[in-house]
């Protein structure tokens, strides 16, 4: 399998959150109160958590998640697709575009991810499994295996910013903003 379906992962998870680098900070600060007061149900520390993540955790989280897609894509590169981490991280990423996709529906406008999802991450996913298939590599993906890729994007997520907040000194405690 070739590069631009194993690296292009890589290529296309980048672009997608060199948006989410410049957008999410700032849309944060400025729509965090406004969705407390429209999603009373969500916990009040989802909101003060969302609140404490600046630009500079936001930066270091998305270092750390570049290695982890460099490490899935390059396996993906080093099997011709077969990775079995490769594939599952593939279908977290698709994903995981369709996740931004609800949540602008969910609020009623943009997010961050809303831009390059639908025009990136979901066709390069449905590009790349297609060209998997017809080489015969593609694993079936049944309903627990796309809940696995979606919940490993979950928790590198959520491994990401941890690690942010220990590089930054931080130790899970909300900070001042400095947007």
């Amino acid at each position: 399998m070739g590069g631009a379906v194993t690296l292009g992962l890589l290529a296309v998870w980048a672009l997608h959150d060199a948006e989410e680098l410049a957008t999410l900070p700032g849309w944060l600060r400025r729509n965090v109160p406004a969705l407390r007061e429209r999603f009373p149900a969500v916990p009040e520390a989802v909101w003060r958590r969302a609140e404490s993540i600046d630009a500079r955790e936001f930066g270091v989280a998305v270092g750390v998640m570049a290695a982890i897609v460099a490490a899935v894509s390059a396996a993906g590169h080093a099997t011709g697709g077969r990775s079995a981490a490769y594939q599952t991280a593939l279908n977290g990423f698709g994903l995981h575009g369709l996740v931004h996709l609800a949540q602008a529906a969910a609020v009623r406008g943009y997010t961050p991810g809303a831009a390059t999802s639908p025009l990136l991450v979901v066709p390069f996913t449905l590009w790349a499994r297609g060209r998997l298939r017809r080489a015969g590599v593609l694993r079936p993906a049944r309903p627990r295996d796309l809940a696995l890729g979606l919940g490993l994007a979950g928790a590198a997520t959520v491994a990401s910013h941890a690690v942010a907040r220990r590089v930054l000194g931080r130790k899970g405690q909300c900070v001042e903003k400095r947007f």
